[in-house]
């Protein structure tokens, strides 16, 4: 296909469509539906439930997007990645992180070879390496046992390992703390390392490159930092571990190569948690809580792989996304996790989303003419409705919502989880019903109470937050951002949009040094703004005149 897709007439009929329903209102939807809720919602496995049913949809909208999918082929793509076929056409690889969490162990072959073998020895390494700092058979360089593990990691491997283990505290272990350093900012580093004992100190060294800028500079600080504390180069041994692909310069930094846990080019960054970047979850909830958590995923691959688009979840819930994106013209999406352990899930959405979908080329090389991708943020319930649901309730910009919360807390404390819910459930009614006063008694504050209400939200209700769950409702979000790639026809694993601005930064920072030392430098290469904020930075005053 080499036209738009906005030429094809499944997208003209879905524009029709749109004409006829923009005016709806959700409250009328329920009101002539008393079905609606059984209708739009789907239970996964007795221990999800996924409710669409106050999202601005009927069953013709639904009816009309499955057109759209099958139109552009997503059955036959989505079997493509299950099957190991090169997807990720810019940059010739696979796409296989369920490869990671195929807990059936079916044989996934690309180029003649079954990949599963090496995904379960590094797997096994991972369990055997866990279970020594766990029982403490893996001991500091003074012989101490190891009570914190920091991860040094940016990206996808830092969001992943660092949501997971905030989402799995109840399950961890007590004796160990997991911290992340991220920020090349040195304030970062200084934070995390603070109040930790060095002999009791762990570092993972998460870069498949070992030459990622913020990674390696906060590695190298690392470094230095034991080897102060505990005077002896040796120590670095017995203090680092690294994930990586790159042998040799792993071995430079001093750490052994038995210590050095493997993945692959078909793994992208922000879908790498469930391979050795989950190093750190695996140390702080066990091996098998972790196998949980691939099962979880698993459940749900299976699932996308196997269930007819119409009954299928993660289908229907992209494809509601792409109504709202390309026909409403809605261009952000919150996430408001109702579970103060799922906290870091919007920034973990945020980079899974926005690094996926943010493109404007399409698979042919061309500019696409219609959106793609949403602008993802989000916070906590109830702290985001103190903070920001004013606007999504009365302001001028339409937010779809996702509520994602559980049935059951683990720490059931008094009334606070049914407070809690409480305001979930009524957050979703008055975003779709909203609210209108009668003028009476010239009061001029009446019009500024009244809530128009029709603003789509998606309800996510998980019976608790387990490990499985949790896998499940990761591989849900991943399998939509999956489908969205495919009707947009951009390549969803790829993300060069970061590329040019690492490579200034390298000529700027040599740039930097230079001017610092007092050696002229030709800013001539940069415009007047960037020429006048390093005179700033590196001279202290710049000429406005």
């Amino acid at each position: 296909m080499s036209h738009s897709i906005t030429q094809l007439a499944e997208w003209k009929a879905l524009k029709d469509h749109f004409s006829e329903i923009k005016k709806l209102h959700l409250k009328t939807l329920f009101q002539n539906d008393p079905h609606r809720f059984s209708r739009f919602s789907f239970v996964f496995n007795d221990e999800i439930l996924l409710d669409f049913s106050k999202n601005i949809i009927t069953e013709k909208t639904i009816h009309l997007l499955l057109n759209l999918a099958q139109a552009l082929k997503l059955e036959e793509k989505r079997d493509a990645m299950f099957t190991g076929e090169t997807i990720n056409w810019t940059e010739n690889r696979p796409v296989l992180h369920i490869a990671l969490r195929n807990r059936s162990n079916t044989p996934i072959i690309v180029d003649g070879k079954d990949v599963m073998p090496e995904v379960n020895q590094v797997l096994s390494k991972m369990e055997f390496f866990s279970n020594a700092v766990r029982s403490g058979k893996w001991r500091g360089f003074t012989g101490k046992k190891i009570r914190t593990i920091i991860n040094i990691g940016i990206g996808g491997s830092y969001l992943g390992p660092k949501m997971i283990c905030e989402a799995m505290k109840p399950y961890a272990d007590k004796n160990l703390s997991v911290r992340f350093i991220s920020n090349v900012d040195a304030t970062d580093f200084v934070h995390q390392v603070k109040n930790t004992n060095p002999e009791e100190t762990l570092f993972i060294v998460a870069s498949k490159s070992f030459t990622t800028q913020e990674t390696m500079t906060n590695a190298m600080t690392a470094k230095h930092w034991i080897i102060e504390k505990l005077g002896n180069e040796k120590a670095v041994a017995s203090h680092f571990v690294a994930v990586s692909t790159n042998i040799k310069r792993v071995e430079a930094f001093g750490i052994s190569t038995e210590n050095i846990f493997h993945f692959w080019d078909w793994v992208g960054g922000r879908y790498s948690w469930a391979s050795a970047i989950g190093l750190p979850i695996v140390c702080y909830i066990g091996f098998d809580r972790f196998v949980e958590l691939l099962a979880g995923a698993h459940d749900i691959d299976i699932h996308f792989k196997e269930t007819p688009l119409d009954k299928n979840i993660p289908t229907i819930f992209a494809l509601i996304g792409i109504w709202y994106t390309n026909f409403f013209g809605f261009e952000t999406q919150a996430i408001l996790p109702y579970d103060q352990h799922l906290k870091y899930l919007p920034l973990y959405l945020q980079q899974a989303d926005m690094e996926s979908n943010g493109k404007f080329v399409d698979f042919s090389g061309r500019t696409v003419d219609y959106q793609t991708g949403s602008i993802v943020w989000g916070e906590t319930g109830t702290n985001g409705q103190h903070a920001f649901y004013q606007l999504i309730h009365q302001g001028t910009k339409i937010v779809p919502a996702d509520f994602i919360g559980c049935v059951n807390s683990h720490h059931p404390m008094g009334d606070h989880h049914l407070k809690l819910m409480a305001n979930f459930f009524a957050q979703t009614e008055a975003l779709m019903r909203g609210e209108t006063v009668e003028h009476k008694n010239m009061d001029t504050r009446l019009p500024h109470k009244v809530f128009y209400g029709n603003r789509p939200t998606t309800s996510i209700l998980m019976k608790q937050l387990t490990p499985r769950n949790l896998g499940r409702l990761i591989a849900l979000y991943e399998m939509k951002i999956f489908v969205q790639g495919i009707i947009w026809r951009i390549n969803s694993f790829d993300q060069w949009g970061v590329e040019l601005g690492k490579m200034l930064a390298k000529k700027i920072l040599d740039e930097e040094q230079l001017l610092l030392n007092g050696q002229h430098v030709d800013l001539d290469t940069h415009d007047s703004s960037t020429k006048g904020l390093l005179r700033f930075f590196t001279q202290g005053s710049v000429s406005l005149g």
